[in-house]
Formats: structure tokens, sequence, C-alpha cells
């Protein structure tokens, strides 16, 4: 008997100390906020040209390589990987503009086996 009194005691002082954790008073909830990255915008633009140059593969992956800037032209630089009938394969995209005006210049595409 002195047993089962201990163990009752046992859980409900430890659902007490849980229900003052988890919903105490004036608790908050922080929601961590998702920076949108510098790249994002060349990132969507480098998967819409993949999916354009070819239409009959699924993108499986992305990867943001990096930046290369310059004084007059940067470029961003992307590995994309693809699979098509049954095949997949890497897509290296690099896209070069203008550093300041960010006017795109030009888009190349390199097939990779790795």
């Amino acid at each position: 008997m002195l047993l089962k009194l201990i163990r009752l005691v046992s859980i409900v002082l430890g659902l007490m100390v849980l229900s003052n954790l988890s919903i105490g008073e004036g608790s908050q909830i922080l929601y961590a906020q998702q920076e949108i990255p510098s790249y994002a915008k060349w990132g969507s633009l480098a998967v819409r040209k993949t999916k354009e140059r070819y239409p009959d593969a699924a993108i499986v992956d992305y990867l943001h390589i990096g930046k290369e800037y310059g004084t007059k032209t940067s470029t961003e630089k992307f590995k994309l990987w693809l699979r098509r009938g049954g095949k997949e394969f890497g897509v290296f995209v690099d896209i070069q503009f203008e550093t300041e005006s960010e006017k795109l210049l030009d888009i190349k595409f390199k097939e990779t086996d790795r």
C-alpha cells in the first residue's frame, strides 16, 4: 500500500512538473524565421531553365556551389541532379550577370556523370 502511494505521488508530481514546463504562465513560442539566400532568384532561374532544356527529365536534387565575384560581372554556380529514363546525371549551371545591376548576361550548362 505504501509503495502504491509513493508511486501515485511520484506520477502526480511528475505530471505537475511537465505541465509547468510546457504550459507555464507567460510561456512564449519562438519561431525561427528563414532568411532568403542572396542566390535564391538565380537558383529558381537555374531550375526553370534546366527544366526547359531537359523537359523529359525530373530534377531530383539541387546544390548552390557558390558565387564568383567580379568587378563588372559575377557568376552564380549551381549543380542540379536529374533523372531521365532510369538514368541519373548532373548538370552544372553557371549564371553570369552584371555585378551592379544584376542584368542577366549568360547561362551555361555542362552535363556530368558525377
